[in-house]
């Protein structure tokens, strides 16, 4: 799960975390009367959407000199005027593509004097099973650009959960952003924090870029990322408040009312297996076979009928999906529920585009079954090869 930028600040700010002070709106008027309370002779503007390069982006409907989501201006009136100018509008970014995302919230923060800007990231290291940080003086920059053009200048070191933080962390945290002096001491103070906040809310990735050193000689948080462990969120009803559902796509929220794992892609075969190292491998060989998957679908190794029933129905809800391959390796999940789920969703909702169904393993015979005493248009297949040549090939006429 991802927040704003406002809202990740706020998390971190209770921690002590240092950061500009700031006021999240929805109208021009309160941008007005928020920057009238901060009363700061600079203001920075800010788009708040899930997707990172704003202040590059471009909003649709204005012409190419305009600027982008992230705007520095000098009065009350230049916030007001900036914030009628991007409240309601498309913001297209590298993290966006092309279709952009709606902009319905903005962040009025006070300006800062920047005299430096580093990069700063926490993030779970799971072939360690500890805790990464990730720095580096580049800050500002996109950090794939950094890794690619400057990998030196990227340093990382892992924090042990059994431990937390040691002196030697904040050394080196200090060391990899080559401050020294009270500076040195407040990058020890802050990766403290940092950790704590990431352990205390079950973050998936804590990401600071840029994390500045002010011109009177302090640190400061200036953008914040947070993005948290789904499966924790029970742990954190403060956290889930957080949702802002306009930035999700409508079929990924409803998949997660029945526990589905579902991502939206851009093609137009649609998935639904069961494991996601075997819809991983699908989505492989659907590519393999020249065509693109519409979706990742995990249904999961427990579904049940009515699972399996809003899965399909999530699926055929999506007008890019010309085709739809259903892969079921019956382990824990026994084929015979993905037939009935399959059915009962295709007498719902009608099928309009070609299905192909490859079952194996528990009960599969029965399953096959099934389907085949249907009366349904179904595409048998015999594996997971036969299974994606037959959908593409059905997808496109042949």
């Amino acid at each position: 799960m991802n927040i704003h930028e406002h809202q990740a600040k706020a998390v971190l700010a209770e921690f002590g975390v240092p950061v500009p002070r700031g006021v999240a709106v929805f109208t021009p008027a309160e941008a007005k009367a928020a920057a009238e309370k901060l009363g700061t002779p600079v203001f920075v503007v800010k788009s708040q959407i899930h997707a990172g390069g704003r202040g590059k982006g471009r909003f649709e409907g204005l012409g190419p000199e305009a600027k982008g989501g992230v705007r520095v201006v000098k009065s009350v009136a230049e916030v007001e005027a900036n914030a009628a100018e991007m409240l309601g509008r498309v913001l297209v970014t590298h993290q966006t593509g092309p279709k952009g995302k709606q902009v319905n919230r903005l962040y009025i923060e006070e300006g800062a004097a920047i005299a430096k800007e580093f990069y700063l990231s926490l993030l779970v290291d799971r072939v360690s099973s500890k805790v990464s940080v990730v720095a580096s003086t580049e800050g500002g920059m996109d950090i794939e650009d950094v890794a690619h053009n400057t990998p030196e200048k990227i340093h990382s070191f892992t924090i042990d959960p059994a431990t937390g933080v040691w002196p030697t962390h904040t050394r080196n945290l200090a060391k990899a952003l080559g401050l020294s002096g009270g500076l040195a001491k407040e990058a020890g103070s802050l990766l403290r924090q940092l950790y704590e906040a990431f352990m205390a809310k079950d973050m998936a990735m804590l990401e600071i870029n840029p994390l500045i050193v002010t011109a009177d000689d302090h640190l400061r948080v200036l953008d914040a990322k947070l993005s948290f462990d789904g499966n924790a969120l029970f742990r954190h009803p403060d956290i889930v408040e957080l949702r802002d559902t306009t930035e999700e796509d409508p079929k990924e929220i409803e998949a997660s009312k029945y526990d589905l794992a579902y991502i939206a892609l851009d093609g137009e075969i649609g998935c639904m297996v069961n494991g996601a190292g075997l819809a991983m491998a699908t989505m492989d060989i659907i590519k393999l076979y020249g065509a693109e998957p519409a979706n990742f679908l995990d249904v999961g190794g427990g579904a049940t009928t009515e699972k399996v029933t809003a899965a399909f129905k999530i699926i055929t809800a999506d007008p890019a999906v010309k085709g739809i391959l259903v892969n079921i390796f019956g382990g824990i999940m026994r084929c015979d529920i993905i037939a009935e789920g399959v059915i009962a969703a295709v007498k719902d909702v009608g099928l309009t585009v070609p299905l192909v169904v490859r079952l194996e393993g528990t009960n599969v015979e029965l399953g096959k079954k099934i389907i085949s005493e249907s009366g349904l248009n179904v595409i048998a297949a015999n594996d997971l090869s036969d299974g994606a040549e037959k959908i593409v090939a059905a997808v496109r006429g042949a």
